[in-house]
């Protein structure tokens, strides 16, 4: 082989080589992207999610403390179930279940394309997952004073499944909206099925919610501490996102109040 071939093929082997290197630098770049693509979209419905689930499950912690009080106040279950309209206690049902079943959706997102995208080299991807965990292992948790919307993981599992939108897909998916999830409830009597112990349990909480205190104020704290995850810095929720405190009836914050959420 003479001269002129040798460097043309150390030219083109160099080029291959160069081209290789591009093509992986480029796909390094478009993962990594995608992935806090992923992050951004699933981290802020999740983060809303658990907002709105620990503001319910403050409530109810926060209201069983107002009913046992001198006053006329009244707590979020007594007022609007127990002592409200149909349509308020139907809405009270309604819309803590909802509550817990998107957040169990959102849950089952983040297992199914977070770690698809195998973001677990993330310390703090990391902590959230872990945290999640924590919190499912909460929910499924055994008591011998009361199990009022416990579920265990598998039946955790299948509301999340149920609640994400069977027309998303990886990296677009989306859950039911509240006006999808009570139509399903009134006339597909499979999906209604899966929430009946819990629309029940909404009830046995409004006549005595006191024995569910510290199931229930266990799984609101963990709730917060993923909030803190998820929103480190208090940008989309800077205020209502206090942890219950049973043992001083009080939250660990300056303000006492319940977050404005019905």
């Amino acid at each position: 082989m003479d001269s002129v071939s040798i460097v043309s093929a150390v030219v083109a082997l160099a080029g291959a080589g160069l081209a290789a290197f591009f093509s992986y630098w480029q796909q390094r770049r478009l993962s990594v992207w995608e992935k806090h693509n992923y992050m951004d979209r699933y981290g802020a419905s999740l983060a809303w999610a658990v907002f709105d689930l620990q503001s319910r499950l403050y409530n109810i912690l926060h209201g069983q403390v107002v009913d046992r009080s001198p006053g006329p106040d009244v707590g979020y279950l007594t007022a609007f179930l127990v002592r409200g309209t149909p349509a308020e206690a139907e809405y009270a049902r309604r819309s803590t279940v909802f509550v817990i079943a998107e957040y169990l959706a959102w849950a089952e997102v983040l297992r199914r394309d977070i770690q698809f995208l195998n973001l677990g080299s993330s310390r703090i991807n990391r902590k959230i997952m872990g945290q999640v965990s924590r919190i499912a292992a909460n929910i499924s948790d055994v008591s011998e004073t009361s199990n009022e919307l416990r579920l265990f993981r598998a039946h955790q599992r299948a509301i999340g499944e149920l609640m994400v939108h069977p027309g998303s897909g990886p990296g677009q998916r989306w859950c039911l909206g509240y006006a999808e999830f009570c139509q399903r409830l009134d006339n597909d009597d499979a999906f209604r099925a899966w929430f009946v112990s819990l629309l029940a349990d909404v009830d046995r909480l409004a006549a005595d919610p006191v024995p569910a205190v510290p199931r229930l104020q266990k799984i609101q704290n963990d709730l917060v501490a993923l909030i803190d995850l998820l929103d480190a810095n208090a940008v989309r929720f800077p205020q209502f996102r206090q942890a219950f405190d049973s043992d001083t009836h009080v939250v660990r914050a300056p303000s006492s109040l319940a977050p404005s959420q019905h």
